[in-house]
């Protein structure tokens, strides 16, 4: 029986009609409705006729998440007096709970990827709802790229409609080709900010970690909602480490504390989402809570202030979940929980101060995480670069890069891009590419069974109270009777019948088969030991252990889990197993290399025959006669390290080199570039043979650069001849000295006594450009600066004249300095010659 009263209490009811004007006249829709508006359960009813309004269409919801999914099909089969498996039903990964009579189907949106991939056509959908499109989780960003691509091509008549929970809906009605924006208003009461900071500074979140003083303030900050205010209190953090911690803290409180998350059993969130029974509840929740459900009761939110978003270190191929700040829009989100029913509270643990620097909105994912399995996605799609799909954010070209390295390396794409049988059936396993690849080789080495279970601990990280051994996690998960046994076990299940069949395994132990499939899925993180719980990755990146694990002894591990803090020059192992040399080889072959490495190391020429796996050295031997070529190019490497002072340079050739750098300056071509870049660039237009006969560091020390550099000259067109003439060593002043030319600055420089230029009424120049005359006393100081000397004469030369025949009487000081003759010596000398 319909529950219509309770549809009709709905606000999303009164913008139906406008959301079903939208679809009929052009098939596609942006719907903005606050959480709790009923946009998630009432919109899929009446779209799909199960309201008595309008004929049966079948329609499909995706769902960023489990836990969403499950709930939203729950309540709408409890509005309809149903249970789902009926008119409603769900599929996420694992679990399928509908049937033929199925007209509304909630999935997840990775479910979704796997059902376009497998029927682009979606035989038989009428409606697709992409709920919750405002968080920007990758998985939603493909399916609608896929869904604008089907309607398109082959489904015109297809309709799309993205849900949002925000009115920041401008770029989505873009991409879906200005689609129509329908707003429902939300019924919310005011909710009052109250600012409630540590008393004391917490350290900044990094990786995985969070402060454990915070979680210790958001704890008190939750019990003092329980005195100050009536009804339940949701307390966002952002992990579940997180949250098991504060529930510790809260023992006695009194109140009931539940935890809700994607972890958490189905039990506990139907318990969360049906509301209380009497008592009065703390819910924990990660962000979950923001928008995809609804929990009643709620009268005050304690924000921790924090979230967990994917980060991928490209160069060190590490990814993992990452704490950061939430964003404003975030913080808005979780607020808005507490006036859902009444007026409420939102405690936020962080100065007031802080808030206007937050990010607007949290970070598209398709910017942050690793995407090999997007990658992978647009492959099977026709699509390798992802350049023709409708996203709202083209994917970064490193991260587009370093996916398609990962791809290529485990034989899921070909050279150019393209998707592989192999590829193929990874993208169906409903894993990542590299957990997929595991699997499938692991099944072949290992057997399938053993090889499923390993895959399902590396899908969904184990509690932290498993440890950082993997062999002994997998130990416990098969014991376990915890939420997270249960759900191993179910993956389990699910992988194994996909690779029935394949391979035994049975003459390898546990602890062997662990380290194997943990090597396949993460080839780059294969680590042997450099002694004291420090490892080296194949990737290059050290890796260190605590100083309580058992793995410390290990000659080499498989590391699974790691992550990177900022400030530290080494990951931090989370999660590894031992594999020793030969699993290690297997898993990472196609990074081995051997052979002659003559490099550049510590100021000197080494040249070895190594056998290597990426950055781990596995056999070194010296090379007596290393290949010339490659002597050479680690000389030049050298060059480039440590810059041309390696080579010889006298007091002429460095000059003779500034004097080229002015030509080049000032008349441009044919006169050569000769800084440190343009030389380096091209070493055997002047370096050779001398290069190319070195051996070592003490050979580049007797070449002599300005020799070499002769070479570049422009012999060829004659200007060569005239370098003396329009660059000059010496000048020749009225004194008849041949004073040196400085050519280091931006204007050529004379310096020479002010005597020696009696007479010179003009500024000499150089290739056109005056000089830049330092006129020196008799001792050789400094008495002016000009680079225009007839001015000075005019001028200045009056004053300095005074202040020199005061410091230098023995010297001539006429006052017309025209009309005698130049001279370096004193008057007295002047007269004896």
């Amino acid at each position: 029986m319909i529950r219509t009263e309770a549809l009709d209490l709905l606000p999303v009811r009164t913008a139906v009609p406008a959301l079903r004007r939208a679809l009929d006249d052009r098939g596609v829709a942006v719907l903005c409705a606050p959480p709790g508006t009923g946009k998630t359960t009432l919109v899929p009813l009446v779209l799909a006729g199960l309201t008595g309004e309008g004929p049966v269409r079948r329609v499909v919801v995706a769902e960023p998440r489990r836990i969403a999914a499950r709930a939203a099909a729950r309540r709408m089969a409890w509005l309809l007096g149903e249970q789902p498996g009926g008119r409603i039903g769900f599929t996420v990964r694992g679990e399928r709970v509908a049937g033929r009579d199925t007209v509304v189907e909630v999935v997840t949106t990775g479910v979704l990827l796997q059902r376009l991939q497998r029927d682009q056509e979606l035989a038989g959908v009428d409606v697709v709802i992409i709920d919750e499109c405002h968080e920007r989780h990758l998985d939603a960003d493909t399916v609608a790229a896929f869904l604008l691509d089907v309607r398109e091509a082959i489904r015109p008549d297809l309709r799309l409609v993205a849900a949002s929970a925000t009115t920041d809906a401008e770029g989505w009605a873009r991409l879906l080709g200005d689609a129509p924006v329908v707003e429902a208003q939300g019924v919310s009461y005011p909710v009052e900010v109250v600012w409630a900071p540590p008393a004391r500074p917490v350290k900044p979140p990094h990786g995985m970690r969070v402060d454990p003083a915070l979680l210790t303030h958001v704890a008190a900050t939750v019990r003092r909602a329980l005195g100050e205010r009536e009804g339940d209190v949701l307390c966002f953090l952002p992990g579940v480490g997180e949250i098991s911690r504060v529930a510790g803290q809260l023992a006695g409180a009194d109140a009931e504390v539940l935890q809700v998350h994607g972890r958490a059993p189905a039990a506990v969130q139907d318990a969360v989402l049906a509301g209380s029974s009497g008592g009065r509840r703390v819910i924990l929740a990660t962000s979950v809570a923001e928008s995809s459900l609804t929990v009643p009761g709620v009268r005050a939110v304690v924000d921790s202030g924090l979230a967990r978003e994917p980060r991928t270190d490209h160069a060190r191929g590490l990814s993992a979940l990452t704490t950061v700040r939430a964003s404003q829009a975030a913080g808005r989100q979780r607020a808005g929980r507490a006036g859902r029913e009444a007026p409420g509270a939102v405690y936020r643990c962080w100065e007031q101060a802080e808030d206007g620097r937050l990010a607007r909105f949290p970070a598209p994912e398709i910017k942050v995480a690793d995407l090999a399995a997007f990658a992978l996605q647009a492959a099977c799609w026709g699509d390798p670069g992802a350049s023709s799909l409708a996203l709202l954010d083209p994917p970064p070209a490193g991260a587009m890069g370093a996916a398609r390295e990962v791809l290529e390396a485990i034989g899921a794409v070909d050279a150019e891009g393209r998707v592989t049988a192999r590829g193929v059936r990874m993208s169906r396993l409903g894993l990542h590419p590299r957990l997929a690849r595991a699997l499938l080789d692991g099944a072949k080495e290992a057997g399938a069974r053993r090889a499923a279970e390993v895959v399902a601990l590396l899908s969904e990280e184990p509690p932290r109270e498993y440890g950082d051994d993997l062999a002994a996690a997998l130990r416990t998960a098969r014991r376990g009777q915890d939420g997270y046994a249960a759900r191993w076990k179910q993956e389990v299940r699910r992988l194994s019948s996909q690779v029935e069949g394949v391979g035994s395994g049975e003459s390898r132990s546990d602890d062997a088969v662990v380290g194997l499939v943990a090597a396949l899925a993460f080839p780059e993180r294969v680590a042997r030991a450099r002694g004291d719980g420090a490892f080296l990755m194949v990737s290059g990146t050290g890796a260190e252990l605590r100083d309580s694990s058992r793995l410390r002894s290990a000659p080499w591990l498989a590391v699974a889990v790691a992550d990177r803090p900022s400030h530290a020059a080494s990951a931090r192992v989370r999660l590894a197993a031992v594999v020793d040399e030969p699993t290690a080889l297997l898993a990472a072959g196609h990074l081995r290399v051997r052979g002659e490495e003559v490099r550049w190391v510590d100021g000197e020429v080494v040249a070895r025959s190594v056998d290597r796996v990426g950055a781990v050295e596995l056999s070194v031997r010296p090379l007596k006669q290393p290949d010339p070529e490659l002597v050479r190019g680690a000389l030049v490497e050298g060059l480039r390290r440590e810059g041309l002072g390696l080579l010889r340079w006298t007091r002429d050739s460095e000059q003779f080199r500034l004097r080229l750098a002015f030509l080049h300056r000032v008349l441009g071509g044919p006169w050569p570039d000769v800084s440190d870049e343009a030389l380096l660039a091209e070493t055997g237009a002047w370096l050779e043979p001398e290069l190319s006969r070195a051996r070592r560091r003490s050979d580049l020390g007797r070449i002599d650069a300005g020799q070499a550099l002769r070479r570049l000259l422009p012999w060829a067109t004659g200007e060569a001849v005239r370098l003396d003439e329009l660059a000059p060593e010496r000048i020749e002043v009225p004194s008849g000295s041949r004073i040196r030319v400085e050519y280091g600055g931006g204007q050529p420089v004379l310096a020479v006594k002010l005597q020696e230029l009696f007479g010179l009424g003009e500024t000499p120049r150089v290739a056109g450009v005056p000089v830049l005359v330092h006129l020196l006393s008799p001792a050789g100081r400094p008495a002016a600066v000009t680079s225009d000397l007839a001015s000075f004469w005019q001028d200045g030369y009056k004053a300095v004249r005074a202040e020199l025949r005061g410091r230098y009487p023995k010297h001539p000081w006429p006052e017309d300095p025209a009309t005698v003759q130049a001279t370096r010596y004193t008057s007295a000398r002047l007269k004896r010659s």
